[in-house]
């Protein structure tokens, strides 16, 4: 008789978690192993628990998605991770696969489709929506895929979220609030993003950052 597949959460908002939750467990071969709300909480209950697979939010207190994913891969290398988030795939997806996640979701998908992504990164697929399978595909075909003329490549993983959340309008207190980092630490990420983006003044880095939330939207 085949095992059930043990699956574990990371995502600090306790609605969200819910709803993974409910939706692995309502499926024949999946049992929840455990959830976080955070990724340190994570960490240690990840190595201790064993799954199968995983599935991780981004935006997460302290230390994020991104740099969780790393951090977990080094000590159990063989881990399938899924991201699921709310942030925009154009923006997030490449940068949680070369991290070394097997799958990117968007919140907004149905159930099925989390249970369906699951299923492919446990049976050694990777999960990505044919919009974004169709965009690396051709970056990786039209030449280097690690060189990109792109500067927000250059942005650190938290940075790229100050300055995302600077284009959806946020103000520094906000951001500082909603990624649980001090107004100082947000102001030092987006003195790190003007100068990586040649960027003189606050008010330019605001327009480039709301142009680039819309341009991704669209």
């Amino acid at each position: 008789m085949a095992t059930n597949k043990k699956i574990y959460i990371v995502d600090d908002h306790p609605l969200m978690r819910k709803g993974l939750a409910m939706t692995i467990e309502k499926e024949i071969g999946f049992e929840l192993c455990g959830q976080a709300d955070s990724a340190e909480k994570a960490l240690g209950e990840i190595m201790d628990l064993k799954p199968d697979a995983a599935v991780f939010d981004i935006s997460l207190p302290g230390m994020n998605g991104i740099e969780l994913i790393k951090n977990v891969l080094h000590q159990m290398p063989n881990l399938k991770i899924l991201v699921v988030s709310r942030h925009d795939e154009n923006l997030y997806a490449e940068r949680a696969l070369r991290a070394g996640a097997k799958g990117y979701l968007m919140k907004l998908e149905a159930s099925e489709t989390l249970v369906s992504a699951l299923h492919q990164i446990l049976n050694g697929g990777v999960y990505l929506s044919d919009k974004i399978g169709a965009k690396m595909i051709m970056k990786m075909t039209s030449g280097n895929p690690s060189k990109s003329d792109n500067p927000l490549d250059l942005l650190s993983d938290r940075e790229l979220e100050v300055f995302e959340l600077t284009g959806k309008g946020l103000s520094t207190k906000e951001i500082g609030k909603k990624l649980h980092i001090s107004v100082k630490t947000v102001e030092s990420h987006r003195a790190n993003i003007k100068e990586k983006m040649h960027l003189s003044t606050a008010n330019e880095l605001m327009r480039h950052a709301v142009r680039w939330v819309e341009e991704s939207a669209s």
